[in-house]
């Protein structure tokens, strides 16, 4: 188990970060640029309404400090692969998905050292565990910024290997992503379940309201239903993989997430997160089927 915590855990978050690069072109964050109301709606849903989410959703359900601390830490990670997924199955805005994800990722070394050197010592106070801030940025740069940017590099040097690879690569790390939670549930079920009335209605409501504020959000500032669904999905899925790799270097404990309560919001959240965004997938993919064959028939 130390050897999946310390290793496999960064090693995969790495790999999965590099995939989503690699069918990263320049090009697409130049349409960024081209769509900066659709793009600055689902950053600042992501960036800002997500944390504040997360906070109040913690004084709510009154969480103890650590796992205040470790709800926090997962609101400030950013969108990971399945997401992106997610986007594709709902017949969301795939280009929209994938941009907000890469761009979320490369400002992950800025975003995340300080707001989660901020949420420890908020909530953890003198019991908060003794950690650098600039290890946080080096360990977030090298497992989320950096593999996405070497992707980038890829692509743009070796164009069509990278057309070659994206596929495969991408279809890799979505089944590693996967087998990843499935791992990391099965070898901590009995404790994930133990912590189950203590987080599980937090790591619940959470998706459930990030979905519908994302949803709100874009509805009210006038993005298109596809655009719409597409911020509902990046703002509710987080990357819980780095979440738990974040607390794991936090708190430098290594041996097992028993003795990582910090991440066990996490983890738990790897979990509920589908339980909730899942059925909105599947309405999703109903409603456009309907969307489809009224404007068949209009025409």
């Amino acid at each position: 188990m130390d050897f999946a915590i310390n290793v496999v855990v960064p090693a995969a978050q790495a790999f999965i970060m590099f995939s989503l690069g690699l069918g990263l072109e320049i090009d697409d964050f130049r349409r960024v640029f081209r769509r900066r109301t659709a793009f600055a709606i689902g950053a600042f849903s992501q960036i800002v309404l997500l944390p504040i989410a997360a906070f109040c959703v913690i004084m709510a359900f009154n969480l103890p400090p650590v796992m205040a601390a470790g709800l926090m830490l997962l609101s400030f990670c950013p969108g990971g692969v399945s997401s992106n997924v997610i986007t594709k199955l709902s017949r969301g805005d795939l280009a929209l998905s994938v941009s907000m994800t890469a761009v979320t990722s490369v400002m992950a070394f800025i975003t995340v050292p300080p707001l989660a050197t901020w949420s420890v010592l908020y909530f953890m106070g003198e019991s908060a565990p003794d950690f650098s801030f600039f290890e946080i940025a080096i360990f977030t740069f090298l497992v989320t910024t950096l593999p996405v940017i070497t992707g980038i590099i890829v692509r743009h040097l070796f164009n069509n290997m990278a057309r070659r690879l994206e596929h495969p690569l991408q279809n890799t790390a979505v089944v590693f992503w996967a087998l990843l939670i499935l791992a990391l549930f099965v070898a901590n079920r009995d404790l994930i379940i133990a912590y189950m009335p203590t987080l599980g209605y937090s790591t619940m409501t959470l998706p459930l309201v990030l979905m519908l504020i994302g949803l709100a959000f874009g509805k009210i500032l006038g993005l298109n239903k596809s655009e719409g669904k597409t911020v509902g999905i990046e703002t509710s899925v987080q990357n819980s993989p780095l979440g738990i790799t974040l607390a794991i270097v936090i708190t430098g404990t290594s041996s097992s997430l028993g003795e990582v309560p910090m991440a066990l919001p996490s983890a738990l959240y790897s979990i509920t997160m589908y339980l909730v965004v899942l059925p909105f997938m599947f309405y999703f993919r109903w409603r456009s089927r309907g969307d489809a064959m009224e404007s068949v028939a209009a025409e």
